[in-house]
């Protein structure tokens, strides 16, 4: 999508978001060197079931011993789904050869927050003592879900990896995440890597002044429909 911004001379110029939403997507994204000695995956569902396909075939290539599925109905999937997201992507992950007795599946939670709070309550609740992570999310929110995870998990020597479905910027948009969907929520993100810290929401990230004005040309061009 190529918009219009006016310039404080009065002149207007094209500006074209691909590159700015380029900077939002790296920079949200870890990179991270993944180790098969973890407790659990542990899949933070949502509206791109692409996470459930990666999250299931690295358990299936024998990242640890227990396959988690947190989520229930977010924002973005009220009407979506006939059913918890957590369950949509259980089914996904069981079509795919997971056997079904590995799963665990939290089908309440709201928000990234819930997402780690309700899934350490349910293995409290059936006596799993699991003391490693591999996270799986959007990549887009893999830097919020880190954070978020440290913070609120209970136990802070809990050792976590994060990972997401490997597409690059240009690789990602597709009919169910179309791109101007994700840049507005890649802002939002931002801003909450940003605010929720003084919240009690999330450790603090440092956030880079590219990335920063990066996302504030992008509010001006009206990318702001999933700010907090």
């Amino acid at each position: 999508m190529t918009i219009t911004m006016s310039e404080q001379d009065g002149l207007q110029r094209t500006y074209d978001a691909s590159r700015d939403a380029e900077i939002l997507y790296n920079y949200h994204r870890f990179h991270m060197t993944l180790d098969k000695k973890v407790d659990a995956v542990f899949c933070l569902c949502s509206l791109d079931t692409r996470v459930a396909e990666r999250a299931a075939q690295l358990f299936l290539d024998g990242y640890g011993s227990h396959l988690i599925f947190s989520g229930g109905v977010g924002r973005l999937t009220q009407g979506r789904y006939d059913k918890p997201e957590a369950q949509v992507f259980a089914d996904i992950a069981i079509g795919m050869g997971v056997p079904k007795e590995k799963l665990l599946v939290e089908p309440l939670s709201t928000n990234t927050g819930e997402n780690v709070r309700f899934t350490y309550a349910l293995l409290r609740e059936k006596g799993l003592h699991l003391n490693s992570f591999l996270l799986v999310q959007k990549p887009y929110m893999e830097r919020r879900t880190y954070a978020t995870f440290k913070k609120q998990w209970p136990d802070p020597d809990t050792r976590i990896m994060v990972t997401s479905p490997q597409f690059t910027w240009s690789e990602y948009p597709n009919s169910d995440n179309p791109r101007d969907l994700v840049i507005n929520i890649a802002v939002g993100d931002l801003i909450r890597v940003r605010d929720y810290p003084s919240r009690g929401f999330q450790i603090p990230q440092d956030i880079p002044d590219e990335v920063w004005e990066a996302a504030q040309r992008l509010i001006q061009a009206g990318y702001n429909s999933h700010l907090p």
